[in-house]
């Protein structure tokens, strides 16, 4: 099993609810949708201090099965949102 941890944060001009609501409500249904993920978590940091504002965990079976994910025209989509 293989997975991928994404720390993300949001632009400066983003808020925090238009980031909750982009991450969980677009980016999230639309990185389910790469081809071979497994299990896919989509995480809201909560701590003011902290350098990121989501997380994301996507396991895939190997390490080439989400090579080869993001490099599909869906996966070129999901990093490109």
């Amino acid at each position: 099993m293989f997975k991928a941890i994404i720390l993300l944060a949001r632009k400066a001009d983003c808020s925090e609810s238009d980031f909750k609501d982009w991450w969980l409500n677009q980016h999230a249904p639309l990185a389910r949708t790469l081809p071979k993920l497994r299990r896919a978590v989509f995480n809201i940091v909560t701590n003011e201090e902290a350098e990121y504002d989501g997380v994301s965990e996507l396991w895939f079976d190997n390490q080439s099965d989400f090579e080869a994910a993001y490099a599909s025209e869906i996966g070129k989509t999901v990093a490109n949102d």
